[in-house]
Parts: structure tokens; C-alpha cells; sequence
């Protein structure tokens, strides 16, 4: 029993070193999408009108000893004088514990066009830094163990890791008219070097496409509540893994309930509550991948979004994607 739970441990250990050697590395992932929009596109700061304040928090496999934390804290607002918005976004990833950390700031704006009086589109850029660190104390190998004590050696492999800090750069579009919205991203366009150890890891362009509709099924009035079902698809596309997210939202009132699928990841279910000022969503990953749920314990996921009061300009056109 002892030997089977070392050697669990030195696999998830290999896989942690393999992850970092072969700069097979993906973005976190949120599984509330547009929860932190200026996360999933650049193009969509400022695209609410007034001033907001997006938080989230993301424990994936929490049953793991090597699960992963992340946080992400944005805001944006629409700028008159630049013609379109601007935001501020910084997050925070732990992989294994804080074997892994990953801490990016970033400044993005958006140009806000209408081509004409039913359609209009949204182009963003974002510049950002980012800050890798690795703890390579915290990592295993095969020469520490003793089988019957256990990890009692120390290793002889030459101690590396420490921290590095790189630019990045993203970019994205968004069209949209009343009832429908699509839109593109590519994340690290210059594709920096990430390595924490001996030569080059060049991080992957990450490649996201979105869209999704707005169903009217009720009607709206004095004293009638308003219903609609907004289907939605999610592509994304990094160094050859691909993540394909279908599922749809029903929305009634202030009240918005979800149910996603990632392929062969996830079914996801997503439950928030939105009113003019604040909106608090909560979603749970379970797992059907190989790994199990019963193992991962699936993922939890929590947003608070607030909105800041303004006068919304008169030039802005809503667009009409969920708030989860």
C-alpha cells in the first residue's frame, strides 16, 4: 500500500516537471465565461457602458493533492474621448500546491464601431506582464525514495526553477447586432519565452472563437416577467489542445441558470443572480473525463460582478451576452 501511494506521488510529480520541460502549458480556464469578459476577449472591455468590477475564483480538482487555484480580479469602462473601452485585468494561477505560480497584470482597450444601424463591432488589444515562478523544493523524485521510509534522501538532481517575468500580447474582435454576438481572440501573440529551467519555452498562441443568440420567450410588461434562452458555443484552441464548450443559459427575471458541455472534460452547471448593480454567480465542473469526479471532486467556481453607476453614453449599443 505504502509503495503504490509513493509511486502516485513521483507520477504526479513527473507529470508537474514534464508539464514545465515540454511547455505543454494551457491557460486557466474559467468556466463562467462572460463573467470576466475582458478575460475571454479584449474586444469586450468597456462594452457594458459604465464602469464594472469582475471577481472570480476557481479551485479545479480540489480532491487532488496538485490541484488548481485561480484568481482574477478586472475592470472596464467606457471612455468617451477614446471612442471605445478601457480595462484593467490581473490574475493569479496556482498549480500543485504553489509548486507552479503564475501572476499576470494587463492593461486593455477596446475601439467601439458602429457600421450601421443594426450591427456593430468592437476591436481590442491587450498588453500585459507576466510573472512565473516555480518551487522546485516542493517537487519529488525517484532518488529520494527508501521503500519501506519513504521520501527520506535528498535529490541529486541540480537544483533549478526560480522565477521569470515576460511581456505578452492579445488581441481580439467582436460583432454584434440585437440578438446575436460572435467573436475571436489569440492570446500571446508574440509567444514569450516562459522557461523556468535550461532553454527556450515558447508560450503557445492561445486561439479562442465564440457565439452565441438571444431567444425572447416571454413577454415583457408592467407586470409580466421576462424570460429568454441564450445557446452558446466555445472554441478554443492551444499548442494542439482543443476545448470545445456547448451549452445554453435560461435567464428569468434576475435569476439565470446554465448547463454546459466541455468535451470529454465536463458537464457543467452554472446558477447567478444579477440585478442592476451586483451580480454573484456559483458553477460546478463534473468531472467525466478518465481522471473521474469521485477522484477530482470536480470544480468549484465563484463570480461577483458590481456595476458602478453612470450615465450610460448615448452612442453605446448594448450587447447582449449573458452574465455568467
Amino acid at each position: 500500500m505504502k509503495i503504490n501511494i509513493l509511486y502516485s506521488t513521483v507520477l504526479l510529480a513527473l507529470f508537474l516537471v514534464l508539464n514545465i520541460f515540454n511547455a505543454r502549458s494551457q491557460d486557466p480556464t474559467f468556466t463562467q465565461f462572460y463573467s470576466n469578459p475582458v478575460y475571454l476577449n479584449p474586444a469586450l472591455a468597456g462594452s457594458s457602458g459604465c464602469p464594472r468590477i469582475a471577481l472570480n475564483y476557481r479551485n479545479e480538482w480540489p480532491g487532488l493533492s496538485g490541484n488548481y487555484v485561480t484568481y482574477s480580479a478586472a475592470f472596464d469602462t467606457y471612455g468617451r474621448s477614446v471612442n471605445g473601452g478601457l480595462g484593467f485585468i490581473a490574475t493569479h494561477d496556482q498549480q500543485g500546491q504553489g509548486t507552479i505560480q503564475t501572476s499576470m497584470v494587463g492593461g486593455v482597450y477596446s475601439y467601439h464601431l458602429k457600421v450601421d444601424r443594426k450591427f456593430s463591432i468592437m476591436l481590442g488589444v491587450r498588453a500585459a506582464y507576466f510573472q512565473k515562478y516555480l518551487d522546485w523544493s516542493k517537487l519529488t523524485f525517484g532518488d529520494m525514495i527508501d521503500p519501506r521510509r519513504g521520501f527520506i534522501y535528498q535529490t541529486g538532481d541540480v537544483v533549478r526553477g526560480g522565477q521569470r517575468g515576460f511581456f505578452d500580447a492579445s488581441a481580439g474582435a467582436v460583432g454584434f447586432g440585437k440578438n446575436y454576438y460572435f467573436g475571436i481572440a489569440a492570446h500571446h501573440l508574440n509567444r514569450p519565452d516562459e522557461s523556468l529551467i535550461l532553454g527556450d519555452s515558447r508560450l503557445p498562441i492561445r486561439l479562442t472563437g465564440h457565439v452565441g443568440a438571444v431567444i425572447d420567450v416571454g413577454r415583457r410588461g408592467m407586470f409580466s416577467k421576462k424570460m429568454s434562452i441564450m445557446p452558446n458555443i466555445i472554441y478554443q484552441y492551444q499548442n494542439g489542445f482543443q476545448e470545445l464548450n456547448i451549452g445554453t443559459y435560461v435567464k428569468y427575471n434576475a435569476i439565470t441558470a446554465g448547463v454546459w458541455y466541455r468535451n470529454r472534460d465536463a458537464f457543467i452547471i452554472t446558477l447567478g443572480i444579477a440585478t442592476d448593480k451586483l451580480k454573484i454567480g456559483y458553477s460546478y465542473d463534473l468531472t467525466v473525463s478518465k481522471l473521474g469526479n469521485g477522484i477530482t471532486n470536480g470544480s468549484h467556481e465563484v463570480s461577483l460582478g458590481i456595476n458602478l453607476k453612470c450615465r450610460k453614453p448615448r452612442q453605446i449599443r448594448n450587447i447582449s451576452c449573458p452574465s455568467f
